[in-house]
């Protein structure tokens, strides 16, 4: 089942032009989503960005929070998306339970407040705690009695959260025939509980149902494990929190051009207190080694290229027939373009940054991420097809930003 490319017809398709012409060129656009929690807004100002140039993902990958906003993006018509990830947004930045109108009242009205260090950190301090109290409208809750009274292997047993308010939530904003009949293909990781395995639950392959979002979802000990065909799953975070390499590895492979949207940065300052320790240990940990994953998949992509401008040069019948049905497969010359967006955190963000889910901290995520793609498609090159023969070509604007600074380290640039 493809759905690399749109099936409208040339005469009702919109003509395009900028970026969404250059994007055209490629045999397939894929959107890849990492997961971080309440940091996934940024996400969805990158979208918003990408939207307004005209250019469509073919293919939607997202591990977590990267799944839900992959989900409603795939699962809801172009010209309905951004309201619905609107809504999303909005309604899950807000505190659940009986003291969740003070907490609101509080958090909205610190926006009218002259901005501070101290203030905005004591914002995403106060929505941080809150969100471990009182769960978060529409998303999850806490359990009425604590996981330690249950030995039974029930979700009570097993989380601190029920999320059958999330599985109402994304009943509610997506469609699940959409993405199982439309043109965006839709793929999210989860962790198999009893291997400790990634899989990737793929609309090209199967018919996806709420619970496998559910799943990509479910990080513990916070959320239940979601059972899917007899088996448990987890959170994919937990084993590989970057879905690039489900999309690199498809066959048959395609000249692709890769949005790589990440919400943790594998590089960062070296910290001087506890908290700052606590919040690098979790950016290194989630950031699941991105670089080295990109330079790995483009050492081998070279091999291929090569491999097959041997073949193509060598005299028909030169090896064995035996050694080239072997050598085939991996045989290609298709370019892989990754342009790379990485989440800057703010001074006042700490290690709770990804469950501060107060609505001026969503506010500045999504710009943040609406700012950083509106700049990176200025960059008319970043979007070029590359060389045949170059592999994998990777852009990233922070990092170009970062290498022009006169005191950058150019060997921890990457």
């Amino acid at each position: 089942m493809s759905r690399t490319r749109s099936t409208r017809s040339a005469a009702t398709a919109p003509v395009k032009t900028g970026i969404a012409r250059l994007a055209d060129d490629y045999q397939q656009v894929a959107l890849v989503l990492q997961g971080g929690g309440a940091l996934g807004a940024y996400q969805c100002g990158v979208y918003e960005a990408l939207h307004a140039e005209g250019v469509r993902p073919h293919w939607i990958s997202g591990t977590s929070i990267g799944a839900i906003n992959a989900a409603i993006i795939a699962g809801n018509a172009e010209a309905d998306r951004m309201a619905r990830l609107k809504e999303f947004w909005t309604g899950i930045t807000r505190p659940a339970g009986d003291l969740a109108w003070p907490l609101q009242w509080m958090a909205e009205s610190a926006q009218w407040l002259p901005r501070s260090h101290a203030l905005s950190a004591g914002v995403s301090a106060s929505s941080a705690l809150a969100s471990l109290a009182l769960g978060q409208k529409g998303f999850f809750e806490p359990r009425k009695a604590s996981p330690f009274l249950y030995c039974d292997g029930s979700a009570a047993a097993t989380s601190f959260y029920d999320t059958a308010p999330l599985r109402e939530t994304l009943l509610r904003l997506v469609d699940f025939d959409r993405i199982n009949g439309g043109d965006v293909r839709l793929s999210v990781g989860a962790s198999n509980v009893r291997n400790g395995n990634v899989h990737y639950f793929d609309s090209a392959m199967q018919p996806l149902r709420v619970e496998h979002i559910m799943a990509s979802a479910a990080l513990p000990p916070a959320f239940p494990a979601v059972e899917i065909d007899g088996e448990s799953w987890w959170d994919g975070g937990i084993v590989s929190n970057t879905p690039l390499e489900h999309v690199l590895a498809a066959a048959p492979r395609r000249d692709s051009l890769i949005l790589q949207v990440d919400l943790w940065s594998a590089r960062g300052e070296r910290p001087a207190t506890i908290m700052d320790v606590l919040e690098r240990e979790k950016d290194i940990r989630f950031s699941s080694r991105t670089r080295y994953g990109t330079d790995s998949v483009a050492r081998m992509q070279k091999l291929r290229n090569a491999l097959d401008d041997l073949f193509k040069t060598l005299p028909k019948d030169a090896l064995p027939a035996e050694l080239a049905a072997k050598l085939k497969p991996w045989r290609c010359d298709r370019v892989f373009n990754i342009v790379h967006l990485i989440y800057q955190a703010k001074h006042h963000e700490e290690q709770y940054k990804d469950y501060a889910f107060d609505a001026a901290a969503m506010r500045e995520h999504w710009a943040s991420g609406l700012s950083d793609m509106q700049r990176t498609l200025a960059e008319r090159r970043y979007f070029l097809m590359p060389e045949r023969g170059s592999g994998v070509v990777t852009h990233d604007i922070h990092r170009a930003l970062f290498k022009a600074r006169p005191d950058s380290d150019q060997g921890n640039a990457d």
